[in-house]
């Protein structure tokens, strides 16, 4: 079921169009991750939500209400800021009761809820410390209580975890994906992070230049990409400049590459995942080159190899400690079946 509808949203900032024509729908109960590079506009249609900022044209329902009529502080959206802005005079468990006090809930009632969030995050044995005395993961934590403390339809997060260290981030991924199905509240995060968006979400929006380039579940934007700039942005690829033609796809300097044309004659772009070639003996593959240089990450190792006619090095991905040293001739051959076509 939807529960927030994005239509036709535009915004300008002088001459710089923030986001065009977009239009999303979020489900209810859904981790929704808006993705993209710096500048993209991600961050606009965030503040628009919150009430922030308002679009030149277009509309925003949340349930079937119009959200734009009305004000930020009475729109059922929480927003939890990148830098957490927790009260430092103040305890644990008084900055996940603010929002409630200056509701004027009844006592009785703030003390259960502030409880009842402590507990689901985990924090009830720190509830009488200060924000400074807590670790960046425990910090995060409470900015998190204390958004989800007010029961908001609708939960905006803000590079939530950008401040955090690699560890610790990795943690919080877990932890913000089980708390979004235990509280059951609509998630939306936005992030530049493809891994965080990827680990977190159950859909993604990938953003440019204000427009939405696509929006999938993680395994199919990884897999199955629309568009070149998806393509390239979502990890690790190599693209293949070329021509779509009656007998196949056509790369100049290269020749015949092994693809699945499904896309009408013209100008187009070949993409393969590292993970999706292998390496053999040259005169044997799609293509021929020498490997240019070897690097191991613990578990996989990343191969480079120079291509004859490729302005771009060519990346393999193996499994384990890799097998070859740089100057070996190579052949790169993959399955037409894990290559991807998409328009130029």
């Amino acid at each position: 079921m939807t529960l927030l509808s994005i239509a036709g949203v535009s915004r300008n900032f002088g001459d710089v169009q923030a986001l065009a024509d977009v239009t999303l729908d979020i489900r209810q109960g859904e981790f929704f991750a808006l993705l993209g590079p710096s500048g993209c506009g991600k961050t606009t249609l965030l503040r628009i939500l919150a009430g922030f900022e308002f679009p030149d044209r277009g509309a925003v329902r949340l349930d079937g209400a119009d959200l734009l009529a009305q004000a930020a502080h009475r729109r059922p959206v929480n927003l939890m800021f990148q830098s957490y802005a927790l009260f430092p005079h103040m305890t644990v468990a008084k900055n996940v009761a603010y929002g409630l006090e200056r509701e004027r809930l009844p006592r009785a009632e703030i003390k259960t809820r502030v409880s009842e969030v402590l507990e689901t995050v985990g924090l009830t044995a720190l509830a009488g410390r200060r924000p400074a005395q807590l670790s960046g993961g425990q910090q995060q934590r409470v900015a998190l209580a204390r958004a989800i403390v007010k029961r908001p339809r609708l939960l905006l997060l803000d590079e939530p975890l950008s401040a955090l260290d690699k560890k610790v981030r990795a943690e919080m991924q877990l932890e913000l994906k089980r708390l979004q199905h235990e509280v059951g509240i609509t998630f939306v995060v936005v992030t530049h992070d493809q891994e965080e968006a990827m680990s977190l979400a159950d859909r993604i929006a990938v953003m440019d230049s204000g427009r939405v380039e696509q929006v999938d579940a993680p395994v199919a934007l990884y897999e199955r990409p629309r568009t070149r700039f998806v393509a390239d942005f979502i990890g690790a690829n190599n693209l293949f400049p070329g021509t779509v033609t009656g007998g196949g796809f056509e790369v100049p300097g290269l020749g015949p590459l092994p693809c699945k044309t499904d896309l009408p004659n013209g100008t187009a772009v070949l993409a393969v995942r590292p993970e999706r070639i292998r390496l053999g003996d040259p005169g044997r593959g799609a293509a021929d080159g020498t490997v240019a240089d070897v690097s191991f990450y613990g578990g996989i190792s990343h191969i480079a190899v120079d291509v004859a006619g490729h302005d771009r090095k060519v990346l393999v991905a193996t499994q384990g400690p890799a097998r070859i040293t740089p100057g070996a001739q190579v052949g790169l051959t993959w399955n037409p079946d894990d290559a991807v076509l998409v328009p130029a």
